[in-house]
């Protein structure tokens, strides 16, 4: 039988691989992956512990504004970095600190 320890598990592996990948990536497409990671493992928690408690389908609800804000913010942040591309004809961030001039 699946418990919520089984998901808070799961969800603490997504946010481990979502910070390495923030962390240790240079390449800007591979960091929004890994924030996606970390926003996937937030709602994994949400809905577990909606599942486990008795407060109705609360968990649901933020799981789906979660995912709704994390459109929004891929949406800004590939904005962002097809504009680096078309300036610096890279995504490394390293070479990002150019686009402050």
């Amino acid at each position: 039988m699946i418990t919520l320890h089984h998901y808070l598990l799961v969800s603490a592996a997504l946010f481990s691989l979502g910070i390495m990948g923030v962390l240790t990536r240079k390449n800007a497409v591979n960091v929004l992956m890994g924030i996606e990671l970390i926003l996937n493992s937030a709602n994994i928690n949400l809905v577990a512990f909606s599942r486990y408690s008795s407060n109705g389908i609360d968990g649901q609800i933020f799981a789906i504004i979660v995912i709704v804000v994390a459109a929004s913010e891929v949406a800004v942040a590939l904005a962002m970095v097809l504009t680096m591309y078309r300036l610096l004809k890279t995504v490394n961030l390293d070479q990002a600190d150019t686009l402050k001039r």
